[in-house]
């Protein structure tokens, strides 16, 4: 299966496009964000890994310049022809979980929050959470694929991110938020003069997830205050996150709130149970498909 077949595109608009691979169906399944700037493009999340994310855009004409705010396959360059005046592109990580990282070793520039960089270094994948079935990926992205030998595989970031980093593209600027709580390295990048936030999985149209290993409830309701602080201080209008819908400044303050209020002992018990199963299942599914 190529490339363009794998994924699909949609444009939000402003340099901005919101792409997901088309035949991984799971709640698992995240968002891909391409941010287009005037001296460089960022790619915020890069999904499974198992078709080329860089070969899609461009043979979706997606880099470049002059690239159009909508444009589908059918419109595509040839293969293998070169785009003109392409401006660097960065791949960034919001966290090292095998949904949003495994397509980071397709990408020469990569950047990840420091946390999490060791792991990546290392292609840990019992911190990047590697657990996929082949139900999962109704579509083999190629012949004899199969999940039980899915891995991240090590990447070496030439990047490692801090809080209240900036990540300039020309035209416009995004913020390096450290966000701790659903992964010891999660980050949302802000774009402030747009008062865009993409969120990875600090915060989706969803249940917020706790439970990992590397997750802890007092570092997410921190985050989750910071959050709310964004929105009451009118810094955020729209919120692209790293799983579901898209959605505005009222659904953030909400989302955050509630996880606030239900962040109580019962939950904290029930999480760390949660946790242990989580982590046992990790091990033993990593260990399979090492042997």
């Amino acid at each position: 299966m190529s490339a363009l077949e794998w994924f699909a595109h949609k444009s939000l608009g402003g340099g901005i496009f919101w792409i997901q691979e088309r035949f991984y169906e799971s709640g698992n399944r995240a968002n891909i964000w391409l941010v287009r700037g005037s001296q460089r493009d960022v790619v915020i999340d890069t999904g499974l890994g198992l078709r080329s994310l860089p070969d899609y855009l461009r043979l979706a004409g997606l880099l470049g310049p002059g690239a159009p705010e909508e444009k589908g396959a059918e419109s595509a360059p040839p293969a293998g022809e070169p785009l003109a005046g392409q401006r660097p592109l960065l791949a960034v990580a919001t966290h090292v979980h095998f949904d949003h990282a495994g397509g980071l070793h397709q990408f020469p520039e990569v950047a990840v929050h420091s946390a999490e960089a060791p792991a990546l270094r290392r292609g840990d994948n019992y911190e990047a959470v590697t657990w996929l079935s082949d139900g999962e990926v109704v579509r083999q992205p190629s012949p004899g694929w199969s999940a039980r030998h899915f891995r991240v595989r090590p990447v070496q970031p030439t990047h490692v991110l801090q809080e209240g980093d900036v990540i300039s593209l020309g035209d416009r600027e995004l913020t390096v938020m450290h966000m701790p709580g659903h992964s010891r390295g999660s980050i949302c990048l802000h774009d402030s003069e747009r008062k865009i936030l993409f969120s990875g999985d600090v915060v989706y149209d969803g249940s917020m997830i706790d439970w990992l290993p590397y997750s802890r409830i007092n570092d997410y309701v921190a985050s989750c205050q910071r959050l709310i602080e964004l929105a009451n201080r009118g810094l955020v209008e729209k919120v692209l996150p790293g799983h579901f819908n898209t959605f505005g400044a009222e659904r953030l303050s909400h989302l955050a709130s509630n996880y606030i209020s239900n962040a109580g002992i019962c939950h904290k018990v029930s999480t760390c149970a949660m946790r242990s199963v989580a982590s046992l299942a990790l091990r033993a599914t990593n260990s399979r498909s090492t042997s």
